[in-house]
């Protein structure tokens, strides 16, 4: 399967991230410098085309769908299906890709990534957070560390979802004003590791409840998470998250307390401006319109401040609240990362 574009990525896991992935490839068109050519899921490729083409959240895929021999074509594009349960199943050597993106949410350690590793994939984006620091090369939130990459590294995480929503802003408040301590709520959209009617689906019995009856609280990594990005805010955050009964769109519910005085106009300026301009245009979005969660499904932002909601007490208690799409706004910086990835490894190659 010969691509005129340089680089060759495949999928490994094709849940709603993988998918999204996918569908945001197609969406932006002809924005990479690389193609999807393979992905790995246990589906039968029936269902897979089905799923492709048909999707309760976002809608309908953009383009034509269909499946030639073992492959899915999409919008004339081929890309292989393979059905392997194993990394080591795969001859990933064979397909010639320069970049898997691991899109399972299985694999959280570094003997995980030496599998794919020494099974013939080159270099692996996590579309997870991994057990600790020493399990990866490098987390990456784009607009705040994405340049830190040197092209050496091989196994990538993109963080999750919340750590991209709240460490542009976080780091953008330290700046401007100083934090001296953080509290965060995640208010998040239902999730498949809850079951929609009561039944026995996680070792966290609040998760065996349903997931549509319910505001159910969760555990959450989100400050450790910070903390790896941001570390000098380490023993200073505070997380907690539960999950309510929507199918996409989260939002965080964050309070600082800041080094000096303020006010709400000062906080939206400077949110506003750093929206309009600079390196977190198009990462960060802003607002002051009386919106509601599902007015962000599909939206590409990694965050999105609703400046309507910002609020000062003392003056140095701040409380700010940011959408995100859980979904589309990850996996489109799964594809950014990606994106930037493979530039700097390529440019590392050409030095060496």
């Amino acid at each position: 399967m010969p691509s005129n574009l340089p680089y060759r990525i495949a999928l490994n896991g094709y849940g709603r991230i993988g998918r999204c992935v996918l569908r945001a490839f197609h969406e932006r068109g002809a924005a990479f410098s690389f193609d999807i050519v393979a992905l790995n899921d246990l589906a039968d490729i029936a269902s897979l085309e089905y799923l492709t083409r048909f999707d309760s959240t976002h809608g309908r895929f953009p383009g034509q769908v269909g499946v030639e021999g073992d492959c899915l074509r999409l919008n004339g594009r081929r890309v292989a299906v393979l059905r392997q349960a194993t990394p080591e199943a795969i001859d990933w050597r064979a397909l010639g890709i320069d970049l898997l993106l691991e899109c399972s949410g299985v694999y959280h350690t570094r003997a995980d990534g030496l599998r794919f590793l020494h099974a013939g994939v080159p270099r692996v984006l996590f579309s997870q957070p991994m057990a600790s620091e020493a399990d990866i090369d490098a987390t990456v939130v784009m607009g705040i560390n994405q340049h830190g990459l040197t092209g050496r590294e091989r196994l990538v995480s993109n963080a999750s979802c919340t750590t991209n929503c709240s460490v542009p802003l976080l780091r953008l408040l330290d700046d401007a004003l100083g934090l001296e301590y953080v509290s965060i709520t995640t208010i998040h959209s239902a999730m498949n590791d809850q079951p929609v009617i009561d039944a026995y689906h996680h070792e966290d019995l609040r998760r065996t409840r349903s997931a549509f009856q319910s505001v159910i609280p969760v555990s959450t990594g989100l400050a450790r998470g910070i903390e790896r990005l941001l570390p000098e805010l380490s023993g200073r955050i505070q997380a907690k998250a539960v999950r309510v009964p929507t199918v996409n769109v989260s939002c965080l519910d964050i309070t600082l307390q800041v080094a000096r005085d303020t006010d709400a106009r000062e906080i939206n300026r400077i949110l506003r401006e750093a929206a309009a301009a600079g390196p977190l245009k198009g990462l960060l979005a802003y607002t002051e319109l009386p919106h509601a969660s599902c007015d962000f499904n599909h939206d590409p932002h990694s965050a999105i401040v609703d400046g309507s909601l910002t609020q000062v007490s003392g003056p140095r208690l701040v409380n700010v609240l940011a959408w995100f799409d859980n979904e589309w706004g990850f996996a489109n910086r799964m594809l950014d990362v990606a994106e930037h990835y493979l530039s700097v490894a390529h440019s590392a190659a050409e030095r060496n």
